[in-house]
């Protein structure tokens, strides 16, 4: 196996805790999950079970690798948050600008603005989660480990992911 470059590790692995995060909300409703990519894996923070997280995570890299690549986007990753919070700062900022207008103006400017780049921002950050900070082509990956690093209201778990042998 060719050696994959951090950019397409972080990609394949941020796509792998979408997908078991994916899951494990179908599963466990109403439980509140939080998780976080990294070169190793992804951290899950949440009090989940750790046979149920890496039941989860096998099962979403099995998914991934027989074609269900939808399941690496997920409506509230954070490369959403950080497309609208960028849009909409920079559609207020420049929408806002101009000293030669009562603040009024600017202000109304700056919220129309915002709010038009709030629209946008949906899809945009879909778009950027396909094409530039998820993947879901994780061919040859395999959840190496889940480890539980901490229990109680800070439950937290270490998903490995490694390349297969």
């Amino acid at each position: 196996m060719a050696q994959r470059s951090l950019a397409q590790t972080l990609r394949q692995h941020h796509g792998i805790e979408h997908a078991t995060v994916t899951l494990l909300s179908q599963r466990l409703p109403g439980t509140q999950i939080v998780a976080h990519s990294d070169p190793a894996g992804f951290l899950v923070f949440g009090e989940l079970e750790t046979v149920t997280l890496r039941a989860a995570a096998e099962e979403a890299v099995a998914r991934l690798q027989q074609g269900e690549a939808g399941l690496a986007v997920h409506p509230n990753c954070g490369t959403n948050l950080v497309t609208a919070g960028v849009l909409s700062g920079a559609a207020a900022w420049l929408a806002g600008s101009g000293r030669d207008r009562p603040w009024w103006d600017r202000l109304s400017s700056a919220v129309l603005g915002a709010t038009m780049a709030l629209f946008v921002a949906g899809p945009l950050g879909r778009w950027m989660q396909e094409n530039v900070t998820t993947t879901g082509a994780v061919a040859g990956l395999r959840i190496a480990d889940v480890v539980k690093l901490a229990d109680g209201p800070a439950t937290r778990h270490r998903v490995f992911i490694r390349a297969t042998p």
